[in-house]
């Protein structure tokens, strides 16, 4: 087949949707699909990579608008696209919505709903009706856990034609650590380690973290990887609450270096607290390094990955007790933590990996084609 993509953002440019798109735009390219995927550029000009079966076009931008690229090179090139079998779009990304309406010959609409819009509410009022086409006429919607095809009021209408096909990770990149530098992390920081690994942005429930970390039963030290807008914030709290000796800023770590910092933690923490966190792909990268997990239930993918007293612990989001109890239990239970973090191991092999994300979504897309036939 030839699958289009559609999204605002592609590599280098770094983020959980930016990179589950490349790993499923190159994976289905190794397996002999031809791929084209329409984003924007960075830039005002169009940039265009070819490599064997893989197509990126990087439409020109022309201006950021509520956190979204604008490009009427996108809409051009979208109405270029004749030969298409079956197109993809990333939501939430309303400008995607029209692009997938100009390509011609109306191919198969696949939407991959990551998402709702949360924070963005004036916007949703604009985009809503076509926010309601889009996924009216869409063959398939997929989400990434059971859950938020319930607990979305945009999804729930959509239930019957809903399919759940998770984010995946590489559980081999993980396996593998440098014993050295994780020592070196844990003479510079200690034994006792927390980890958290994201963006700081505002629902990442992270001034959660920090209002929980007085109340820890056992003394720790935590490391905070990742860079964002609330960093200012964080930091200000740390130095208010008197923890600028137990709260480390990492900053960005580079994928090379990020599974030694995992291998140097003993648990993993994963405050979110509003609804914008719709799975967390830190989790899976946790898993996969054997971490158990202390996340939160907001009746999104969060508690799909985490299961709660198997592979770690789901507490009530923006409750920092809760989230200081989970916590102890697992410092002070080292035997409890080892097992929660083997059975999640286990769950990222079997259910997460890149492998298994690729051939369900290829399932999906010969659904659709069928459908369509």
């Amino acid at each position: 087949m030839h699958i289009l993509q559609i999204y605002k953002d592609y590599f280098p440019v770094l983020g959980g949707i930016e990179n589950h798109l490349r790993v499923l735009a190159e994976g289905l390219a190794q397996r002999g699909h031809r791929v084209t995927v329409l984003v924007t550029n960075t830039g005002p000009g169009d940039e265009i990579f070819r490599h064997d079966n893989l197509t990126v076009i990087k439409a020109g931008r022309a201006l950021h608008l509520a956190s979204t690229p604008l490009s009427p090179r996108m809409l051009i090139h979208a109405r270029r696209m004749h030969d298409v079998d079956l197109m993809q779009l990333h939501f939430p990304f309303p400008p995607g919505d029209l692009a997938a309406l100009l390509v011609p010959n109306r191919p198969p609409l696949v939407v991959y709903y990551h998402s709702d819009i949360v924070r963005q509410q004036n916007l949703l009022r604009v985009y809503g009706p076509l926010l309601r086409h889009t996924l009216k006429r869409a063959s398939r919607i997929i989400t990434s856990s059971p859950a938020y095809i319930h607990s979305s009021p945009t999804l729930a209408p959509h239930a019957a034609k809903c399919t759940v096909v998770p984010l995946s990770v590489d559980p081999a990149r993980f396996a593998h650590f440098d014993p050295a530098a994780v020592a070196r992390l844990r003479e510079r920081y200690g034994e006792r380690l927390v980890l958290f690994v994201g963006k700081l942005r505002y629902y990442k429930g992270l001034h959660v973290l920090l209002d929980a970390w007085p109340q820890l039963r056992q003394p720790a030290q935590l490391l905070l990887v990742g860079t964002g807008p609330e960093e200012g914030r964080l930091r200000q709290q740390v130095a208010r609450l008197g923890l600028t000796g137990q709260v480390h800023f990492l900053g960005e770590v580079p994928d090379a270096e990020l599974p030694n910092v995992y291998a140097a933690a003993q648990v993993f923490a994963f405050p979110s607290h509003l609804r914008a966190e719709a799975f967390g792909i830190a989790q899976l990268e946790a898993q996969a390094a054997g971490l158990p997990i202390v996340c939160t239930e907001l009746g999104t993918g969060t508690s799909y990955i985490t299961l709660h007293g198997e592979t770690g612990l789901v507490v009530p989001p923006n409750n920092p007790a809760a989230l200081a109890n989970a916590l102890s239990l697992l410092l002070a239970n080292p035997t409890l933590a080892r097992q929660l973090g083997a059975a999640g191991r286990a769950r990222a092999a079997q259910e997460f990996s890149h492998w298994r994300m690729i051939e369900r979504m290829a399932e999906v897309y010969r659904a659709s084609v069928r459908d369509r036939a």
